[in-house]
């Protein structure tokens, strides 16, 4: 009797882990801790930059954290209290 109690409960969880495989955490929620240990405060052109990420800070991390994503792949976390990276930020809160 036990091991029917057993068979199901697990059964259970199974079935539970299938139906939550494939849904995506927003990065925040993964990372609980800050993404960027250093920063880049020298300028980057605009052509250069494919995308760009703006994370709050918060309990995660005290910082506010601005991330680009180059044209060749790589990730640049930058000095959010740069000129250029201020005008940047700007630029994307005004959309």
């Amino acid at each position: 009797m036990m091991g029917k109690a057993v068979a199901a409960v697990l059964t259970l969880l199974l079935i539970s882990a299938l139906g939550a495989e494939g849904k995506a955490l927003p990065r925040s929620a993964i990372e609980l801790r800050c993404q960027c240990l250093g920063t880049h405060s020298k300028f980057i052109h605009p052509k250069f930059i494919q995308n760009v990420n703006l994370i709050p800070s918060g309990p995660h991390c005290k910082n506010v954290e601005v991330i680009a994503t180059l044209t060749d792949g790589r990730e640049v976390c930058l000095e959010p209290t740069a000129p250029w990276v201020k005008l940047i930020i700007k630029a994307i809160l005004d959309k």
